[in-house]
């Protein structure tokens, strides 16, 4: 019988929800591509529940087990004396998520004899020394496409936030004012606006088609070109690399993967040959982004040097870092940090479940 180790985000501040707003959420069959959905046996919870956090178990303690096995879930997962690294000594399984990862490092899997297999409850699988892995015969795996749309959805959000001013408007009703020139001095139609995309995989394209109805004028970057046909439904237009994509458009969003290629691919040099003015929303990993090059980036805006509008790791508008920044501002948590996890949503809070029983029985 295996041990499962569960690495989740802790319970809300005011407790675990015993009621949710909504009755139901949308039942959907397929992705958007056609791809059918994953339709995992002897779901036991109501769609629509938090399943992601600690309480919530990802819904896998009564599946397993029922089947001899056990399950450790915390949310304790950093440094020496943390739970994770105390239990994954003899753990034959760990579940992680891209929002609250739990890092396998060489070392880490070098002391796990018995981990077999290494389960993202989510996309993205730059949190395991991939190298190491494969070196000790580890499998990793993550479910694809699980909150693509969800990210994309994100994006337009941010977008749309920034471009209108929405955040720092809305603080001004907080305090209770109504000081409209205040508002409107930094607010802007995005239509018009050039927007592109440096990555344009599941996420990239979900973006664009999302962005097509608001009239703008849409670019892309990416190693693989979209099909001809593609391009030309959504008008889209192709850039070989992110230099010249940045030098034209007035929003930058990006939606690709986390790798050596990628990693600090926003430095100095990059994000300086942005627009004056223009807005960069990164819902990727944080790593992409010279952490260091985007805060000189503001504090260079802030002195009247330049214009760059570049979004905080929440995805909120351009206010302020400290305040709507995860506490801690390292490199890694530069992301986003306020997507729909897969693991609370309907469509598929199971899919670690169909991981699990896969890789039981290939």
């Amino acid at each position: 019988m295996a041990k499962i180790l569960c690495v989740l985000y802790p319970d809300p501040v005011e407790g675990y929800p015993s009621t949710y707003p909504r009755a139901d959420i949308p039942v959907l069959e397929r992705y958007p591509n056609g791809q059918m959905l994953p339709t995992p046996k002897d779901i036991d919870f109501t769609p629509g529940q938090l399943l992601g956090s600690v309480s919530g178990e990802l819904d896998l303690r009564k599946f397993l087990e029922s089947q001899g096995h056990t399950l450790v879930v915390t949310s304790d997962k950093d440094g020496p004396d943390s739970i994770f690294e105390r239990e994954l000594v003899d753990a034959d399984v760990v579940i992680s998520q891209p929002f609250w990862p739990a890092y396998l490092t060489a070392e880490r899997i070098a002391k796990a004899k018995n981990l077999k297999l290494a389960i993202t409850a989510g996309i993205g699988s730059d949190h395991v020394d991939l190298q190491a892995a494969m070196e000790h015969g580890l499998t990793v795996a993550e479910v694809t496409f699980s909150n693509s749309i969800s990210v994309a959805e994100h994006v337009v959000m941010a977008i749309l936030a920034l471009v209108r001013n929405y955040i720092p408007s809305y603080e001004w009703v907080v305090k209770g004012g109504w000081n409209i020139a205040d508002c409107v001095q930094r607010s802007y139609d995005l239509e018009g606006m050039t927007v592109g995309t440096v990555g344009a995989g599941r996420i990239g394209l979900a973006v664009l088609r999302r962005l097509k109805p608001f009239d703008v004028k849409l670019h892309y970057t990416d190693k693989h070109r979209l099909d001809g046909n593609i391009e030309r439904e959504l008008d889209v237009t192709y850039h070989p690399d992110a230099e010249s994509l940045l030098r034209v458009c007035d929003v930058v969003t990006i939606n690709a993967p986390l790798h050596p290629e990628t990693e600090g691919l926003f430095d100095d040099e990059l994000i300086g040959k942005m627009k004056r003015g223009a807005y960069l929303v990164n819902t990727a990993r944080g790593k992409i982004c010279d952490r260091d090059a985007v805060v000189r980036a503001r504090e260079r805006a802030a002195r009247g040097l330049c214009g760059r509008r570049l979004v905080p790791p929440a995805g909120a508008a351009v206010a302020s870092l400290a305040h709507h920044a995860p506490p801690r501002h390292d490199a890694a948590h530069l992301g986003i940090v306020a997507v729909r996890p897969s693991a609370l949503c309907g469509r598929h809070a199971g899919d670690p479940r169909e991981l699990l029983r896969r890789h039981a029985h290939p």
